[in-house]
């Protein structure tokens, strides 16, 4: 176990760890990463180039020097770090879009009324703002764009290992529920041509599907259809997919969607749900720490929570579904849950 100082010194790290998470915020909405990309800049080219206040620009360099995603390879001079890299808005696998849509004023005033949710099971951010964070993006043209962008990269970055854990090739037709701008049943057609897609979400959600479905080669077999969820979804597919479907609702609501999909499922059609899986329990410091801080985030900002397996399958049942087997997604935090309908339930 830690010494006395060592504990004191982790839990102060720990305490004041906002400190860089905002110099990481500023460093992304400025733009920091896109000026250094070519090479070192100095603190007054770079206060010029954002039009910010050269002393305090220079303040906030330095910080992100000691925390590593920049250097100061001179005095008053920067340049990217590896660790900064992820900021550029072009990066493969670009963390730009979740910084600045997670890490801006809304959540994190969210986050310091974490309590109240503790006390109440109700969402701080609702509580502040009137709307939870769902409605709040909605409402804001370029955070509904941050949005709709971070959780295209996030599902095209896994969109691979989902392809190679679960077999899609033995459907013909293959319908992708709330599936944003078609990232994953891009992936699943381009790597099985005699299938057919269609593509659900809000009118909002789809909006840059177009374009991925083109650049992926499949925009002839996927149909494209805006609608709500909680109201019904498409009919006649093989398989339908729910990712990352879940994280944002209550059981209720869960029911909801689960319900209408089962009631458009022909009898031999199936269900996978493709969800990040809390672990049964945190068996030691470190454990799932991604998995847990975003199921806090979910506490705190929009109502939703991530789920264990088991909660999981408890509320496929409660829709008339039967779990049918798990397959987790090596290297990744997800495993797709296949479903059928189960017997003798009504739709």
């Amino acid at each position: 176990m830690p010494d006395d100082q060592e504990s004191r010194d982790l839990l102060h790290q720990l305490l004041f760890g906002f400190y860089a998470s905002q110099l990481i915020v500023v460093a992304a909405r400025l733009g920091l990463a896109d000026l250094l990309r070519d090479g070192p800049r100095t603190n007054d080219e770079l206060a010029r180039s954002t039009a910010t206040h050269a002393s305090s620009l220079r303040r906030v360099l330095r910080g992100l020097a000691c925390v590593g995603v920049l250097y100061e390879i001179e005095p008053g001079h920067f340049e990217l770090s590896p660790l900064g890299e992820p900021l550029l808005s072009d990066a493969p696998e670009s963390m730009h879009s979740v910084v600045t849509l997670y890490g801006g004023e809304e959540v994190w005033r969210a986050w310091g009324n974490l309590l109240y949710s503790v006390k109440t099971g109700e969402t701080a951010f609702e509580q502040l703002y009137g709307v939870n964070h769902f409605g709040w993006v909605a409402q804001s043209s370029s955070s509904e764009a941050y949005f709709h962008e971070l959780w295209g990269d996030t599902t095209s970055q896994v969109a691979p290992a989902i392809l190679a854990a679960y077999d899609f090739s033995g459907f013909r037709s293959v319908v992708d529920v709330g599936g944003g701008n078609g990232a994953l049943v891009a992936a699943i057609l381009a790597a099985n041509p005699a299938q057919h897609g269609v593509l659900f979400d809000t009118a909002a959600g789809v909006s840059e599907a177009a374009a991925v479905l083109a650049a992926a080669g499949v925009a002839d077999r996927c149909d494209v259809v805006a609608g709500d969820f909680f109201e019904s979804v498409p009919r006649g597919g093989d398989l339908y997919i729910l990712k990352s479907a879940f994280d944002d609702w209550d059981e209720k609501r869960i029911v909801e969607i689960l319900s209408n999909c089962r009631r458009a499922m022909a009898g031999d059609a199936r269900l996978a749900v493709v969800e990040a899986v809390l672990p049964p329990r945190i068996e030691r410091p470190g454990t799932g720490v991604g998995l847990v801080m975003s199921d806090l985030n979910m506490l705190v900002c929009c109502g939703g929570h991530r789920r264990t397996e088991i909660e999981l399958s408890s509320l496929l049942g409660s829709a008339g579904f039967e779990v049918s087997r798990v397959v987790p997604v090596p290297s990744t935090d997800f495993s797709v849950i296949e479903a059928v309908p189960a017997p003798n339930r009504a739709g």
